[in-house]
């Protein structure tokens, strides 16, 4: 993308690959050329330099240096997925990807559960489903937006609760392109449960998800322990396939 850029615009320089795996090779480079007088920009492909990309390092060395270092703001996924979200706007933690395991994710979505202001989230596609219900589970059903491919042709946004979200994707496994995740910051529900209210929200959930998964998204949903509507998930289980 940004060789079509350079070219749609007769602009005419050398572009050099500079990514996790060659970063420190690259990195010397740049110092190189900035020793030699020469001016060096950064570009992404897919947003703002350095968020969720290599760079910090390098911005760091030039700076230790004596090099000048400047920000030309451009597009960012995070502040694009947050802005058209329709979620408060005012407080916000940039969370970047999450740990690809289950176990590791939730220990990192708990660490994030009390922040008081909007979190965002990058994910790969095909993860979304999983992420979704994880924050769920840990987060409970906050309001929520998944955003797509911002700013491109196919951008595309969907907003509801985080188990809702998580049920659509779980029916569209066929998502592609670039991710965000936009979460409400924590919310306060006092409201009394009855044991129905219970039964039929996990008879809903077992319709369309594993014990395991739909026990989480309920007891998010409602704010009880998950051993206890694990327990009777599993229960209403076995009575439904009795």
């Amino acid at each position: 993308m940004t060789s079509k850029l350079l070219a749609l615009h007769a602009i005419g320089r050398p572009l050099h690959s500079y990514r996790e795996h060659n970063a420190e090779t690259a990195e010397q480079e740049i110092l190189n050329l900035l020793e030699n007088n020469q001016t060096v920009a950064i570009v992404s492909d897919a947003g703002t330099p350095l968020i969720s990309d290599p760079g910090e390092n390098l911005v760091q060395r030039a700076i230790a240096q004596g090099f000048a270092v400047y920000a030309i703001p451009g597009a960012s996924a995070a502040i694009a997925a947050l802005t058209a979200s329709g979620l408060p706007a005012d407080r916000f933690y940039f969370a970047g990807f999450l740990p690809t395991k289950s176990n590791e994710r939730r220990r990192a979505i708990r660490d994030l559960e009390a922040i008081p202001g909007s979190l965002i989230f990058y994910e790969a596609p095909g993860r979304v489903t999983e992420t979704l219900i994880d924050l769920a589970a840990i987060l409970g059903n906050r309001p929520a937006a998944v955003a797509r491919e911002l700013t491109k042709m196919h951008e595309e946004f969907y907003r509801d609760t985080l188990s809702a979200l998580a049920d659509h994707f779980q029916s569209h496994q066929d998502v592609r392109g670039e991710i965000a995740i936009v979460v409400s910051p924590p919310l306060a529900d006092n409201t009394p449960l009855s044991a129905d209210d219970l039964d039929s929200r996990l008879t809903a959930q077992l319709k369309i998800h594993p014990v395991k998964d739909a026990a989480a998204i309920v007891a998010a949903e409602l704010g009880l322990p998950r051993r206890t509507v694990y327990a009777r998930a599993l229960s209403l289980k076995k009575d439904n396939e009795s």
